[in-house]
Parts: structure tokens; C-alpha cells; sequence
């Protein structure tokens, strides 16, 4: 699957690098199983996902649960491929927030 491996998140609509790496360098990780994690700032979870197909594009799209500053949270996302190295995606919380973002592919 073509969304596997780790990425490193660069940008965030929301959120400014200084938050968004504080605690650990921004990341989402997606394995074979369509499982994963993210880290961003204080917000950790897992991920469980599939892909969507339409006719004209395909994105990894996903669930979350894990914790927001010590509180429970949970949401959705998305992910797709902009090249071979770059992925672009939104990232929900459930009835809250939600931001755009970009990672590169780690190596």
C-alpha cells in the first residue's frame, strides 16, 4: 500500500510548527494492516483506516481515538498522495476542530 511507512508532519492549517512539534516531531505512521498512529503537539492516537476509491482519485481515509492533553478525544481523516514523498490530509476531533496538513515521507 502506497501510504505506508511514516511521514513527518511539515505544515498544519491550525497550528503553528512551534505546537505542533513541542513534544516530539510531528508524525502520522500507517502500517500494511491499515493501522497506525500520529503525534502532533499534545494530541496522540490510533488510527484505523481504509482506502476510498472513486473514478477520479483515491485517499487512505481513517478513524481515531487516543488523547488530547491527557483528555480522551477521537475524530476522523483523510490522507492522499500528492507525490511519491508528499501526502496532504485533514485531520478531525469529533464535534471540534479540524486542520489541513502536509507531510513528507520519512527515510
Amino acid at each position: 500500500m502506497k501510504y505506508t511507512g511514516t511521514w513527518y508532519i511539515d505544515e498544519m492549517e491550525l497550528w503553528d510548527e512551534d505546537y505542533f512539534n513541542m513534544d516530539v516531531r510531528a508524525y502520522i505512521t500507517i502500517g500494511k494492516s491499515r493501522t497506525g498512529e500520529f503525534q502532533f503537539g499534545l494530541v496522540s492516537g490510533d488510527i484505523d483506516g481504509k482506502i476510498i476509491r472513486s473514478a477520479e482519485t483515491e485517499r487512505f481515509e481513517f478513524t481515531w481515538s487516543g488523547s488530547d492533553e491527557s483528555d480522551a478525544a477521537s475524530g476522523s481523516g483523510w490522507i492522499k498522495l500528492k507525490d511519491e514523498q508528499t501526502i496532504e490530509g485533514m485531520i478531525k476531533f469529533h464535534m471540534g476542530d479540524s486542520s489541513g496538513f502536509l507531510a513528507k515521507r520519512a527515510e
